[in-house]
């Protein structure tokens, strides 16, 4: 899996609460759920602010929205739920199956998120935010590795084992012969076990890396 933080430009395309925030460049708005139903959009969004009055304003003006509800209201912040058509922004996110880690935080039409997705997931929604002429800035790309993903249940058995029993170390604690003794196999059995699982190490760790 791969762990992509980026900032996108939703207020390029149609997002009303996108472009809601650009009335508000100094407010923070922190997505807290966004849920797609049958009919659009289900949200909660709290906004740091102390122009609520205005604020609430805009949103009633806001034929995208359907309805809107107070769930807390001070000095400072309101916190709102929504319901809205779907937005262009999110639905990139929908059809390139990716999911944001919440709360996403939204200043002045930028939305900064972090997505948690397989790299031709990432790379796909990526594409799109493209294809529809939204900007965006990558922060930061790492990748996760899923043993799984990788070796097979006994490829993945073979090589903690060898690891626990240094068989890795400059000087081996365990013998070849002593894991295929473990695994109840001859050795060359082993060593072509081990082989095998050791180059799909080095190919996904190569092509994680290249990516």
């Amino acid at each position: 899996m791969a762990h992509l933080r980026l900032k996108i430009n939703a207020a390029a395309v149609a997002d009303w609460l996108a472009t809601l925030s650009t009335a508000f460049p100094q407010a923070t708005f922190n997505v807290s759920a966004t849920i797609p139903t049958n009919e659009g959009l289900l949200g909660i969004v709290e906004v740091q602010t102390s122009d609520i009055g205005r604020l609430m304003s805009n949103i009633e003006e806001l034929v995208e929205v359907d309805s809107y509800e107070l769930l807390h209201t001070d000095d400072r912040m309101v916190v709102f739920q929504f319901t809205s058509r779907m937005t262009e922004s999110y639905d990139v996110l929908v059809s390139s199956g990716t999911v944001p880690q919440y709360p996403v935080s939204l200043q002045n039409g930028w939305y900064s998120a972090q997505l948690t997705a397989s790299q031709e997931q990432l790379s796909e929604y990526l594409d799109q935010l493209t294809e529809i002429g939204i900007p965006y800035e990558i922060v930061s790309l790492t990748h996760a590795y899923n043993p799984s993903e990788v070796l097979t249940d006994r490829q993945w058995q073979v090589v903690t084992e060898a690891v626990e029993r240094g068989y890795y170390e400059a000087t081996r604690r365990c013998t070849l012969a002593e894991l295929a003794e473990k695994f109840d196999i001859n050795k060359s059995s082993m060593s072509k076990l081990l082989r095998r699982a050791e180059n799909r190490i080095v190919t996904e760790f190569v092509a994680e890396a290249s990516a």
